[in-house]
């Protein structure tokens, strides 16, 4: 819904899951354009907030309030392996406003203390714990899995897994030499090219990061690039609207 000049107060705009908005603010022919896009950055993390833009579709121009009620709970961060890039990954997801699982099968590792910033840590063969929550319909198309385990009977039968869903993100940490060894495995293990096509390995943009905060940083970089359609690229090298309207990610549940 929408506040601001003229016969603005009042007007809604509806955003499905997937395809186009629908209904109008009644102002500037960008201002549905930019009001759809500005909300769906907002309904993509499942967050209800206030936005202001100008009247003209723009930053510039009167300002118009929207309020944007979203009905998805938050997207979900699934971190496998209880290291410590996962307590740097988790607080980054946390921040973005993902509720953020970590999973380990080693309880020794997978404690709430060493994750403090996770809603949830489970003790739990990476696989079985995937399989549970996409039964229980608990998984959907905005989910991110990131497999930083480094150990091939725990990464294999999850990626087969993972890459066989309908999620948003599927990326595993490790070496080039890792990732064609495990390319070798998931390929005995059944999968085919368009599905190995969509793990994201190694893992992250290429940031030169070296801690385990900069390997976050890179990992969610990518998952932020990949739900809006991002290049990754640096803005000077781009020309063109700074926020470009995009076909949106598909955000339904499954």
């Amino acid at each position: 819904m929408a506040d601001g000049p003229g016969a603005l107060p009042g007007r809604a705009l509806y955003l499905p899951a997937d395809g186009p908005h629908l209904g109008t603010l009644g102002g500037h022919p960008e201002l549905d354009r930019t009001a759809a896009g500005e909300a769906r950055a907002l309904l993509a993390a499942g967050r209800s907030a206030p936005v202001v833009i100008g009247a003209e579709g723009s930053r510039c121009g009167e300002p118009v309030t929207l309020l944007v009620q979203s009905c998805l709970p938050p997207p979900r961060l699934l971190v496998f392996g209880a290291a410590d890039f996962a307590a740097a990954l988790t607080r980054a997801g946390r921040f973005l406003g993902h509720r953020v699982t970590v999973c380990d099968a080693r309880p020794v590792f997978a404690t709430p203390e060493r994750f403090p910033e996770a809603q949830e840590v489970r003790t739990d063969w990476p696989h079985r714990y995937l399989d549970r929550q996409w039964a229980a319909g608990l998984l959907d198309r905005r989910t991110a899995v990131c497999v930083l385990t480094h150990d091939a009977k725990f990464d294999v039968p999850l990626l087969v897994r993972a890459l066989r869903l309908p999620l948003a993100y599927v990326g595993a940490m490790g070496s080039r030499r890792t990732h064609e060894d495990r390319l070798r495995r998931l390929r005995a293990a059944g999968l085919g090219e368009a599905e190995l096509a969509r793990l994201r390995s190694p893992i992250g943009l290429d940031l030169g990061a070296r801690t385990p905060e900069e390997t976050a940083l890179s990992i969610t970089a990518e998952i932020v690039a990949l739900r809006h359609g991002g290049t990754g690229r640096p803005l000077t090298t781009l020309t063109g609207p700074v926020h470009p309207h995009r076909a949106p990610a598909p955000a339904a549940l499954r």
